[in-house]
């Protein structure tokens, strides 16, 4: 027979037991602000420039390699950066030049660093085990905003969703659908780890990537998912606790508790821990408590 409070010393034990990299946000002292693609509306832009210094201060290097036109995109990017008061340069580099000291000294001083979307996986091949990409990371721990949308919301956590899945009868991409949650579906591949223990998932609701996002964190539940939808951001501060802004949600996957199938069977999951986070929400992911945002006062209610 279990002895009484077993049971709760068991979720305190499992709560330090958590994907290690959850607590390492804490560690750095910049923002994230990951924005699940589409339309980003006026108010986000301005949050990321307000957590960059603010107007007359922010500078702000645009990185746009996951475009297919990153000239074109990166320099739009900048115009609109601009236009909230921040000074904006455009980072569009090779992996030759990724891996020069000159690309790295360009990073000198900069505030904030933004990837615009596109296809994550050209973007981080460019960038991975690379001088410049360090170079981020350090920017980061020194207090930088890191932001990004679509594509460049999937880069951020150190594992990374490519796109790519398995039909059930080949291999290889299946467009925009998910029609099955089940092993080895979804490709997963490292990403560049501003947010340990996660996997981002974007366009999410508009998209309906429930499917994806759930196989994957069944594969690996010590991760997080948060799926986030256009029009949308997390985000995260230097204490690693998040908060949900724009004009959807955020869905979270947590499966860290959870009960799963055997290895070897199809995938199966009892106690999953799901939230539906609209803007206002926050979550600390270290203990998996979420808050709701209060309701809004009706018209002609007085205040006590």
């Amino acid at each position: 027979m279990r002895r009484p409070g077993a049971g709760l010393r068991l979720l305190a034990v499992g709560a330090l037991l958590l994907a290690p990299g959850l607590e390492a946000q804490a560690r750095g002292r910049g923002h994230l602000l990951i924005v699940g693609g589409g339309s980003q509306p006026d108010a986000l832009v301005a949050r990321f420039v307000e957590l960059a210094g603010g107007p007359g201060i922010a500078r702000i290097a645009v990185v746009p390699m996951a475009s297919s036109e990153p000239e074109e995109t990166g320099a739009e990017k900048a115009v609109q950066l601009r236009e909230f008061g921040a000074e904006a340069v455009v980072l569009n580099l090779s992996r030759a030049e990724a891996m020069d000291s000159g690309a790295v000294a360009r990073l000198a001083g900069i505030t904030g660093i933004w990837f615009t979307g596109g296809d994550q996986v050209p973007l981080a091949r460019v960038l991975q085990d690379t001088p410049v990409l360090r170079a981020m990371r350090r920017r980061y721990r020194e207090g930088a905003v890191v932001g990004g949308t679509s594509a460049g919301a999937a880069i951020m956590g150190d594992s990374m969703l490519t796109g790519n899945q398995r039909r059930p009868d080949s291999l290889g991409y299946y467009g925009d659908e998910f029609p099955e949650i089940a092993r080895g579906a979804i490709e997963v591949v490292p990403g560049l780890g501003f947010l340990p223990g996660t996997i981002v998932d974007q366009h999410f609701v508009r998209r309906e990537r429930h499917n994806r996002l759930l196989a994957v964190i069944l594969e690996r539940p010590t991760l997080l998912g948060a799926g986030i939808d256009e029009g949308t951001a997390l985000e995260v501060g230097p204490d690693g606790r998040w908060r949900v802004l724009g004009r959807s949600a955020v869905v979270v996957y947590d499966a860290r508790r959870a009960g799963r199938a055997a290895p070897a069977g199809p995938l199966g999951v009892t106690g999953l821990m799901l939230h539906l986070l609209p803007p206002g929400s926050r979550y600390d992911p270290v203990t998996g408590r979420a808050t709701l945002p209060p309701a809004p006062a009706t018209a002609g209610s007085r205040s006590p």
